[in-house]
């Protein structure tokens, strides 16, 4: 299991009429470490959204840059911890911007929009002691990637935009590699294997997506 290669697939400009088209995705991996899919009831709501949710996608990517910045400036005793967070900055951070882009095409203009309740729904059950409260926080970051991943296979294989689609189509490689990188990380600075917290968040986060929500996010669970 690599952990943040170097040797990126993502293309290196932001504006997506350059981005090269990318060859179909095993998602295989992804859907065996998600505890849940998601439902045709959410991603017909998310179609229906689009503008909520193309905003609240841009919102993530910068969410997990600053994450990343944050593990970088608090951890910094490993060179190899410090090179891997940059690495993935730059790529959420390239993202970001190609989003937004998206956003300025389709002439989106930039509105507030609450944070779900999805990242804190995982993150209140971090341990408070070191390293277990980083590991927990990578292991964390593994399903959010991989949710992030699942959704968008599943909209791009509904979506009515083939703009759209092929751009979330195109964000599948680097998202179901980013949930193997943050696991493989989290194991490598655990003394003790990882699997009993990884299943511990499994069904935490399968709840959050299964369960009801009266707001309707990117990592939202069931539209009320």
């Amino acid at each position: 299991m690599t952990i943040f290669t170097t040797n990126h697939a993502l293309d290196d400009s932001a504006d997506i009429n350059q981005l090269k088209p990318q060859a179909s995705t095993d998602l295989t991996a992804v859907y065996d470490f998600l505890g849940s899919r998601t439902t045709a009831k959410w991603v017909a709501a998310a179609i229906q959204n689009l503008p909520l949710i193309i905003q609240d996608h841009a919102n993530c990517e910068k969410k997990a840059a600053g994450t990343a910045m944050n593990l970088m400036f608090r951890y910094e005793f490993s060179y190899d911890l410090q090179k891997k967070l940059a690495q993935l900055i730059r790529e959420e951070m390239l993202h970001y911007e190609q989003v937004l882009g998206i956003m300025n095409e389709r002439g989106q203009a930039w509105q507030y929009l609450s944070a779900g309740r999805y990242a804190k729904g995982l993150l209140k059950h971090k341990r408070t002691f070191e390293p277990e409260a980083m590991i927990d926080v990578l292991i964390i970051g593994a399903f959010i990637e991989a949710r992030s991943c699942e959704r968008f296979a599943a909209l791009a294989e509904k979506i009515d935009d083939e703009r759209l689609a092929r751009y979330y189509r195109y964000l599948l490689k680097s998202e179901s590699r980013h949930f193997e990188d943050y696991l493989a990380l989290a194991q490598s600075l655990s003394e003790t294997p990882i699997n009993d917290r990884v299943q511990f968040f499994k069904e935490v986060e399968s709840e959050l997506i299964a369960s009801s929500d009266t707001e309707l996010r990117f990592h939202s669970g069931e539209p009320a």
